[in-house]
């Protein structure tokens, strides 16, 4: 048995190891800069914050990454990320000292913490190697994830299977980030509770376009549903598969 796996049937250890996710980690900055998030606060790059799939709104973890055991505590609130089979969005403030924002994504294990915890930059896990190499670990939906050092965005991919299909409304693409989020608040005072985002994305000639994306489905008649509400108050969207935007 390797030496930190002997207390597999401590309940305490096991508690541990359900509050760690690991897996691929990206960030968002200026271009969401004053967007309202999924939890209805305005995002803010300066502070830290993440986004994140399923965590209650307020909860705190610690992410780090393993490669150069860099650590911050954000607090979680947005939801995402949607794409690339990643885990966690960070704000440009939290990325910078775990890399993101040099290599665009890494790998990265984070935790949970108490909800006492300050946020910002903060000291690494004492036990850092054993959970980096513990394979009883997941990331969200059950899914593992190889966190080996040096590891590559297709090397995880590989890893992983592919999520079950979700889908969203798509309404509307803009060239100019104020048009989106004016969309999206138009989208957000008829309907509160409906979950809208953007998605970023260039073009070839090197142009951002930013998507308008309502909700995440199960079914793509449950979007359409929504889609068909939002016709009816002149808002024309499309359904789409969430991953296929």
């Amino acid at each position: 048995m390797r030496p930190g796996f002997e207390d597999d049937k401590n309940p305490t250890l096991a508690a541990r190891r359900a509050a760690v996710l690991r897996g691929r980690a990206s960030w968002y900055g200026r271009d969401h800069q004053g967007m309202r998030t999924s939890s209805g606060e305005r995002f803010d790059r300066n502070k830290f914050t993440c986004a994140h799939k399923t965590l209650p709104f307020g909860t705190k973890l610690r992410v780090t990454n393993p490669e150069t055991q860099a650590s911050v505590v954000v607090r979680v609130s947005d939801r995402g990320p949607f794409r690339h089979q990643r885990i966690l969005d960070l704000s440009e403030i939290a990325a910078r000292p775990l890399g993101i924002v040099d290599h665009g994504a890494v790998s990265v294990l984070a935790e949970i913490v108490p909800d006492d915890t300050p946020l910002g930059p903060t000291d690494a896990p004492a036990d850092l190697a054993l959970l980096v190499d513990d394979p009883t670990i997941a990331t969200e939906a059950g899914y593992h994830t190889d966190i080996r050092t040096g590891a590559t965005e297709a090397d995880d991919i590989a890893v992983l299977p592919e999520p079950a299909a979700t889908y969203v409304v798509q309404a509307g693409t803009f060239g100019d980030v104020r048009n989106a989020q004016a969309m999206m608040n138009r989208i957000q005072s008829l309907d509160p509770k409906l979950l809208v985002t953007t998605v970023a994305t260039n073009t070839p000639d090197g142009k951002t376009l930013n998507r308008v994306v309502v909700g995440r489905f199960a079914t793509p008649a449950e979007a359409k549903a929504v889609c068909q509400r939002l016709v009816k108050v002149g808002v024309v969207g499309m359904v789409r598969q969430g991953e296929n935007l």
